[in-house]
């Protein structure tokens, strides 16, 4: 049965590089709508599409993430999987579509909503900053603290896979993956026109391409400020994602009896049971990714 990829802001749907991946559904935040339409709505996308995985940003306001769990409830529904997500806006973007992009293949609901879990290792995620001051994502020392009150001052904090916060000013860039990425690049207002990411981040990351996209509007929530150039590199080829999820083992959830990947279902929440051997979904399959440039 097919499942429909959400999100929870029209700027978390970027473009997608061919003409097979689908769009995803956007859910409106409380004030923004009714919570009957929502539940209407969200009801009549269950019936289109059987299943719904809907993504956000771990920042995401508190009451909407209790609009979403909310019309989960109102609807009695286990095909519902809420799936919040410890990366920047722009990267939960970039998940998404990866999600979308394998919505159209063979793998079950349970497998690609677990997915989500697994694929959020390989995206290499961060930002230059104008300023760290009410940056919580990474250790900000005093040196940076006081360095960011300077004019001129930028920064670049690497926040997935390893934290890492460091200066700009000189021709240095963080480690970045060994497969192939493409890279997407979001500037907010106060950063346009600096060009670091694109003049030494990518080719230090030897990616494979580099997209613009809007910034997010809850990027500034993420980074504590909007004064920011947003990043993220993932892998753009369906075929090695598909790989890639397929060489996790499958098991069967004991509660709602879906697919799952992993060590706990992404619709009902239900644990694997130890006698299981349930795993976590670190990253095991990385030395057999395509390398950058190849």
């Amino acid at each position: 049965m097919p499942i429909a990829i959400a999100v929870t802001s029209p700027d978390l749907v970027l473009p997608p590089a061919d003409g097979q991946t689908p769009d995803a559904a956007v859910f409106q935040p409380p004030e923004a709508q009714p919570l009957d339409t929502a539940v209407t709505q969200t009801a009549i996308l269950l019936d289109q599409c059987g299943y719904v995985a809907a993504l956000y940003p771990d920042s995401l306001p508190a009451p909407y993430v209790r609009r979403l769990r909310t019309v989960r409830s109102v609807l009695e529904s286990d095909r519902i999987a809420l799936l919040p997500v410890a990366l920047p806006p722009l990267a939960v973007a970039v998940l998404a579509r990866q999600l979308r992009q394998l919505s159209v293949s063979d793998l079950s609901p349970g497998v690609l909503a677990s997915a989500a879990r697994l694929l959020a290792h390989y995206v290499y995620a961060g930002a230059q900053l104008a300023s760290v001051a009410r940056l919580d994502r990474v250790d900000v020392g005093l040196g940076a603290y006081l360095g960011s009150l300077l004019p001129g001052a930028r920064f670049a904090a690497l926040v997935n896979p390893v934290p890492r916060l460091m200066s700009t000013a000189g021709d240095e860039a963080p480690d970045g993956p060994g497969f192939g990425t493409r890279l997407t690049v979001a500037r907010g207002r106060a950063l346009r026109g600096d060009d670091w990411v694109v003049d030494t981040l990518a080719p230090h990351w030897r990616v494979q391409g580099v997209q613009e996209a809007a910034l997010p509007a809850e990027s500034a929530r993420w980074w504590g400020t909007q004064r920011a150039v947003e990043f993220a590199a993932a892998i753009p080829d369906p075929s090695v994602l598909y790989q890639l999820v397929s060489s996790v083992r499958r098991e069967e959830c004991h509660w709602c009896g879906l697919e799952l990947i992993g060590d706990r279902c992404a619709f009902c929440a239900g644990p694997l049971p130890r006698a299981a051997g349930g795993h976590t979904l670190d990253p095991p399959a990385r030395q057999r990714l395509t390398p950058a440039g190849g």
